[in-house]
């Protein structure tokens, strides 16, 4: 199965009515047509201020980005068949040099380089993607199968949209709906175009797209490129009891490693809309066949390589406020390792800007102020601390992150009326380091210490 398959399938079905030159023939393409007319025509014009402000003597970033891209998607055909396709196109429109890495550290841009294309940053104009491409089926009543290219939906790989265009997958996708308060999904994905890049690519070549940090012998790490696999798998089941809600996904990538996720959360209605709710989680990941490599300094997961992650939120919810207070416990064990290509880690302590994959022995901890005093305008104000291992421990410590404490600030307003899909964002970053860094500022340059500010505008239609 591959992309190719998926065009054989649209080519052919546009295609049957122009094969014949009778009126039956003809009819049917008129059929198409007004089939067609009916469809769903969508549009999205995004705008991304983004500024990085590291220490004295580090090199600060900045840079402006717009993108804009067009979808559509059929009606049913013959009560069962829909098909969707959609493209984006990216352009920088002034930013400073993304490709000239840090005179004092040597090292790159972080942060504003993934506006555009990673592997490419050099590049400003002509950066196209082609997004959607599927086939779907849906049978039974609420269930369906989509082959093709969409959006991811699983927690470990999701669109982990904070740039100018979101993760996209590539596979045959399986969506069970028959059951009351249960949901079964399975998936077999075969490409991957990450966040950040305009490309497609094989699972294996779409590992080491972003920085690869260091091996577990303190070596530059070496998997990108070679990195092998058939696909993922990945299988979940979804069910609602009462005031419960119970997931249990596990998703395996072949010859590389497997991920068991669970999470469980309660939630207890109150008066005039007030809630209380309690969720934990709980990972573990283990190797399968080599890593991903034979040349065990290639893999990218250590063949013996195992780790376990616990997570928990206790939140109160009312018409006005929203409030989380959650914590994080990454042990000892081994790092946590999860592609970053493929989307945003689901634990509740996660804050936009930094994840804590390539950690062991973490504990972290966060609080989620949400006030939306009217239906469309809503504040943020979130704050986390993060207690990592120390930077020089390869082991435990994948990136050289010092432990850090982080204070995200936001406000999003949307439009109405006339201005009807239009919304914007502010984000304000600020991560300051708790930890040792030993005087080098290879650990201290776009990780902490830093101002990280994001100004961003969406138009849907």
């Amino acid at each position: 199965m591959s992309f190719r398959l998926s065009f054989f399938f649209l080519v052919t079905y546009w295609s049957y009515p122009l094969l014949g030159q009778g009126r039956a023939e003809k009819d049917s393409l008129e059929n198409s047509k007004q089939t067609l007319r009916k469809g769903h025509f969508r549009g999205h014009v995004r705008s991304f201020w983004m500024l990085t402000n590291n220490q004295a003597e580090l090199t600060d970033f900045h840079a402006w980005g717009v993108g804009a891209g067009l979808g559509y998607q059929t009606p049913l055909i013959a009560k069962h068949l829909q098909v969707g396709f959609s493209g984006f196109f990216m352009a920088n429109l002034v930013s400073s040099n993304l490709s000239l890495p840090d005179p004092k550290t040597g090292q790159a841009n972080r942060y504003e380089v993934g506006l555009f294309d990673v592997t490419q940053p050099s590049q400003t104009r002509h950066l196209n993607r082609a997004e959607e491409l599927y086939l779907r089926y849906f049978f039974k009543k609420k269930s369906s199968v989509t082959l093709g290219r969409q959006l991811p939906k699983t927690p470990f790989i999701n669109p982990q949209d904070g740039r100018l265009s979101p993760t996209f997958v590539e596979g045959i996708v399986f969506e069970w709906n028959e059951f009351k308060n249960t949901k079964i999904h399975a998936e077999y994905l075969y490409r991957i175009s990450p966040r950040s890049t305009v490309g497609w690519y094989s699972i294996g070549e779409s590992i080491g797209l972003y920085p690869v940090g260091l091996n577990t012998d303190g070596k530059p790490s070496s998997y990108a490129g070679n990195s092998h696999t058939k696909g993922i798998f990945t299988g979940g089941i979804t069910q609602n009891v009462n005031a419960l809600n119970i997931q249990l996904w596990n998703t395996y990538v072949e010859s590389i490693f497997n991920t068991v996720f669970f999470q469980g959360e309660w939630k207890s209605s109150l008066n005039n809309k007030k809630s209380w709710m309690a969720g934990i989680q709980a990972i573990h990941q283990r190797a399968t066949g080599n890593g991903g490599n034979v040349d065990a300094t290639r893999a990218y997961f250590s063949p013996n390589g195992h780790s376990t992650i616990f997570s928990g939120r206790v939140g109160y919810r009312s018409p006005l406020w929203a409030i989380n207070l959650n914590a994080t416990r990454i042990t000892a064990e081994g790092r946590y390792l999860m592609p970053r290509e493929w989307g945003k880690e689901p634990f509740y302590t996660f804050l936009p800007r930094e994840r804590n994959e390539g950690m062991g022995d973490t504990q972290a901890y966060s609080i989620n102020i949400f006030y939306q005093p009217h239906p469309l305008l809503k504040w943020e104000a979130s704050g986390g601390y993060y207690k990592l291992s120390d930077v020089k421990n390869v082991l435990l410590n994948k990136y050289g992150m010092p432990s850090y404490a982080q204070l995200n600030l936001g406000v999003s307003y949307g439009f109405s009326g006339m201005l009807k899909g239009l919304n914007t964002q502010l984000l304000v970053v600020r991560k300051q380091s708790v930890g040792p860094t030993y005087n080098n500022d290879r650990f201290v340059y776009n990780k902490v210490n830093m101002t990280h500010l994001n100004f961003i505008v969406n138009y849907q239609f």
